[in-house]
């Protein structure tokens, strides 16, 4: 999967926006506010993505290509290279459960509001 897909698939999602908060080096996305994923933008060599914390040690152990979240709360985040080792489903997947686990947290009004829009 190349930047271009990733982008417009998390673009895809309800709500989602993004920006380089961090400078020209990595793309995030969020939703309501908060982050879900962010992309390396110079040679997308990896990204970010938020995950259940038991799930993200499984994942771990079983991928050699996800690793703790890069700069990131390693407890509920995984950085997942993007060298073709994982297949691009997965990453998809992945992926989702992090929208959905951030918009999960979200209030019941903020919930609410993105449904409708």
């Amino acid at each position: 999967m190349d930047l271009e897909t990733y982008r417009l698939f998390c673009l895809s999602f309800k709500g989602v926006t993004e920006g380089t908060p961090f400078g020209d080096s990595a793309l995030v996305f969020k939703v309501e506010g908060k982050m879900f994923a962010l992309a390396e933008l110079n040679a997308f060599e990896s990204i970010n993505i938020k995950c259940d914390p038991e799930k993200a040690i499984e994942l771990r152990e079983r991928y050699p290509a996800v690793t703790p979240g890069y700069h990131m709360n390693k407890k509920h985040w995984n950085t997942v290279a993007m060298d073709g080792a994982i297949p691009d489903d997965l990453v998809k997947t992945w992926t989702t459960d992090s929208y959905n686990l951030v918009v999960k947290s979200l209030s019941k009004a903020m919930r609410e509001k993105l449904q409708a829009s």
